[in-house]
């Protein structure tokens, strides 16, 4: 199963990093958040990812075509011209970069990858937001709900939109920037079947989290899981240093990876 990663926007509430990297390169521990985001997945069992690039996207592209020698010790014989790899330190990573604008909005750069994502299920999820969710058991929520699209709702401090979830899990209410602390909301982390495509416009300027998930609710195909684990969006320079401390420290929820080597 394929995971497509927006990773396409350009961070402006973290202008301090991202004036030179895209925002899913920006670093957690000295490894792009992108990377930590692949690593959950990876945990979990889904190593076949679709990065939806923009901004910068040329950095995301030779972070991978480097990866291999990034993270490998090397002996480079300048008189040959010859690379000798000594430790091999890779990933069971498939990945595919789509480049879909620099402008473009969330749903937008979704349909973009409409040729590659529509023939199976899907996991979507942003390349700023990290958590300890079990990705198998959203999955199984998914199936078991038989809705087009499912997402992971978490509640954290009152900032972001909130979505209200009857007791059969369906979403009977999607509302984005609303005020409620205790109000459960949109944590990305989705499952989505190809037939989400029927209700995205393909302009650059649809909003994933407007019409197409406001439909899918009034229509009653929007499941949530819910999540009362760790969950961290990376917004700010504030949130980037306690991410990184919290790594650091080892006290990282989210890297079940290194918890269990």
């Amino acid at each position: 199963m394929k995971v497509a990663i927006l990773a396409g926007g350009m961070g402006t509430r973290l202008s301090e990093e991202t004036g030179l990297r895209p925002k899913p390169l920006v670093e957690i521990g000295g490894r792009p958040i992108l990377w930590h985001i692949m690593k959950l997945y990876s945990y979990w069992g889904f190593n076949d990812f679709v990065v939806l690039t923009g901004y910068m996207s040329h950095l995301i592209k030779d972070y991978f075509l480097n990866y291999y020698t990034r993270y490998s010790d090397i002996t480079i014989d300048m008189s040959t011209n010859s690379v000798e790899i000594l430790n091999h330190r890779n990933e069971p990573w498939k990945v595919t970069m789509l480049y879909t604008g620099p402008d473009t909005m969330t749903g937008g750069r979704i349909y973009k990858a409409k040729d590659v994502l529509k023939d199976d299920t899907f996991m979507l999820t942003y390349g700023d937001g990290i958590a300890d969710i079990n990705i198998k058991e959203l999955y199984e929520c998914h199936k078991k709900s038989g809705k087009i699209a499912t997402v992971t709702a978490i509640q954290p401090a009152g900032r972001f939109g909130a979505i209200e979830v009857n007791k059969e899990g369906r979403v009977c209410s999607f509302r984005e920037k609303h005020q409620g602390d205790e109000a459960w909301i949109n944590g990305g982390f989705f499952v989505c079947e190809p037939e989400i495509f029927n209700y995205i416009n393909p302009s650059e300027n649809t909003i994933f989290e407007k019409e197409p998930l406001e439909e899918l609710t009034r229509i009653g195909e929007l499941n949530a899981y819910k999540h009362r684990g760790f969950w961290r969006a990376m917004d700010t320079l504030r949130d980037k240093n306690e991410l990184t401390d919290m790594w650091n420290n080892n006290k990282a929820a989210w890297a079940l990876w290194k918890e269990n080597n």
